[in-house]
């Protein structure tokens, strides 16, 4: 494992964590609003060896610096993109789960050399409006964060999920998510329609969606990838925004899968 803090030219340091073999194919893990690289920790588990995984913390998450908000998409996919440079990223397959997600769309267009092929969990070209982003920031500057975890855990969560113990850990992190951080990023999704650039992107793509998704739901994420010609769509069922945490053995067979369709890994 190695690990590195990349400054950013604002002075902000980004957090990034590389794990695998030298000379394997790469695959880049963007997480999602709320939460640390660890989102992905129970599919990593379930990946073949072989793999060279780069994960990062986003700007006002987890390890990552928490600069004054707001943020801007251009900031973040520029953070993406200088954590790829500093470990000599090239051709890589990048997971993006809903913001995480919005950062793979930018980044692709931007730099079409650092990603051959993307998975687009739970995200859109466009996620929500600038009423809803508003309202959220005004809530956790008022109130802090644990006031509307609750809320938020039910729109991550499926029932059946949301029902267990398992939640805690969740709410947990999202809880102790900065709320300039947070609100930093609110702030770049509420600026952000991609359906255009989108439009314009030529490579493997897959979608992946939960059937209980209340903040991406299915419907959307299918139209954003539909933007692009051949992509592929997955539904999993019973889940809601972070399909991952939920059903990491079907999330991850979702992945290999690409992975072995697209040539990445074999």
């Amino acid at each position: 494992m190695t690990t590195q803090f990349i400054t950013r030219p604002d002075g902000a340091r980004i957090f990034a964590q590389m794990d695998g073999p030298e000379n394997a194919p790469v695959v880049v893990f963007s997480n999602s609003l709320g939460t640390t690289l660890h989102l992905w920790d129970a599919v990593l588990e379930r990946l073949p060896r072989g793999l060279r995984i780069l994960r990062y913390d986003m700007r006002g998450h987890g390890r990552s610096d928490v600069p004054d908000a707001p943020y801007t998409m251009g900031q973040l996919v520029g953070d993406a993109e200088a954590v790829c440079d500093t470990f000599d990223i090239k051709d890589a397959l990048f997971v993006g789960l809903s913001v995480g997600g919005m950062i793979a769309q930018g980044l692709a267009v931007k730099r079409p050399d650092l990603i051959r092929a993307m998975v687009l969990s739970n995200t859109a070209a466009k996620i929500g409006n600038p009423d809803f982003w508003e309202d959220r920031i005004n809530a956790i500057r008022a109130s802090g964060m644990a006031a509307i975890s609750d809320g938020v855990m039910q729109r991550w969560f499926g029932r059946d999920f949301y029902a267990t113990p398992a939640i805690s850990v969740w709410k947990a992190m999202f809880e102790a998510a900065p709320i300039e951080g947070y609100a930093g990023v609110c702030a770049a999704i509420s600026g952000t329609d991609f359906y255009t650039p989108t439009s314009g992107l030529r490579i493997p793509t897959l979608g992946i969606a939960g059937t209980e998704d209340a903040s991406t739901p299915a419907d959307l994420v299918r139209e954003t990838v539909d933007l692009i010609p051949g992509s592929q769509f997955a539904l999993i069922r019973r889940t809601g925004h972070l399909p991952c945490v939920e059903k990491p053995d079907e999330f991850a067979a979702h992945l290999v899968d690409f992975l072995n369709a697209t040539g990445h890994f074999a």
